[in-house]
């Protein structure tokens, strides 16, 4: 029996956690542990996890929801999907469930999870992974997943590929669109470059993805803050597609006009914000290799302050 902990079970977390609950529900090989606590626990046990998107809607059941280290016990895999100021207080507490045979996933927003987890548990098989997907928690205990594209990326050039295809293969069971991929430094910087620069857009500009595409003003600072970023990622060295301003614009063309960054509803809600990973992160990294970052600097400046 395979145990697989949901650490977050926000958007990413629980639409993902959600799909492997349904398929190993009755499961002799898969065994289904959401993390959670006060009223997305509650709710959870009380009435599963519903998980609606724009034409279905399913309730789901894990085998435990706690989030009491005792009763979760001992993972082999622990998913990843917390807030990115949340990693090392989350991940502490669950202590007693990681040892040195847990393999650990983060789908953070960032792109520096692996290696803040690796220095709290340096014995142990860390990934790195991302996913492309728009949803959000409407109600404890419920999320709602908006548009059709959905895709979980995961890799790393250290661990076993025997345990890599492993836990390929329970994704896949359960229907989940992931892919297991060689590249995954550059793939996870790929999708960073999309969600830090609309993160950082649409919380300074306070407007969603349909209202930045429509304004040409918005528009010339999203693709701006792409430029800055691309110019970060390739002085690191990473081999990403020439084109990848221009791709990045069209996913955010496709992307639902209603929708919005995860950053700028917690920043209209009045909730702590991801700004220190998703665009402070990219001015410090352009100080690190001598790449200015004006608008990426000001904009943290003005989220942080």
């Amino acid at each position: 029996m395979k145990r697989i902990g949901i650490l977050g079970l926000g958007g990413v977390g629980g639409y993902f956690g959600g799909l492997l609950a349904k398929a190993y529900y009755k499961s002799d090989e898969v065994e289904v542990i959401f993390i959670a606590r006060g009223t997305t626990q509650n709710a959870i046990a009380e009435s599963g996890l519903k998980i609606v998107t724009d034409d279905s809607e399913i309730v789901v059941h894990p085998k435990i929801v706690s989030n009491n280290p005792d009763e979760i016990g001992v993972l082999d895999y622990l998913i990843c999907a917390t807030k990115t100021y949340d990693i090392e207080e989350s991940l502490l507490s669950l202590q007693k469930c990681i040892v040195p045979q847990t393999i650990i996933l983060p789908l953070y927003n960032g792109v520096d999870a692996q290696e803040r987890i690796t220095k709290i548990f340096p014995q142990n098989d860390v990934l790195q992974g991302c996913v492309y997907i728009i949803s959000m928690i409407t109600l404890p205990g419920t999320i709602r997943k908006m548009g059709f594209y959905e895709k979980l990326f995961f890799g790393s050039k250290a661990v076993e590929v025997s345990k890599l295809n492993e836990l390929q293969s329970i994704l896949q069971k359960a229907k989940i669109e992931s892919y297991l991929v060689d590249n995954i430094e550059e793939t996870v910087w790929e999708k960073f470059i999309f969600i830090s620069a609309l993160a950082s857009a649409t919380s300074y500009l306070n407007q969603n993805i349909g209202e930045i595409i429509k304004n040409a003003d918005s528009k010339a600072v999203y693709v701006e803050l792409l430029k800055e970023i691309e110019l970060v990622a390739k002085a690191k060295g990473l081999q990403l597609p020439d084109d990848i301003v221009e791709q990045t614009i069209v996913k955010l063309e496709k992307s639902p006009k209603e929708a919005t960054s995860s950053m700028h509803r917690d920043y209209l809600a009045g909730n702590k914000i991801e700004a220190t990973s998703l665009t402070r992160f990219v001015v410090n990294e352009g100080l690190k290799y001598g790449v200015k970052t004006p608008l990426y600097e000001k904009i943290a400046h003005t989220l942080l302050s």
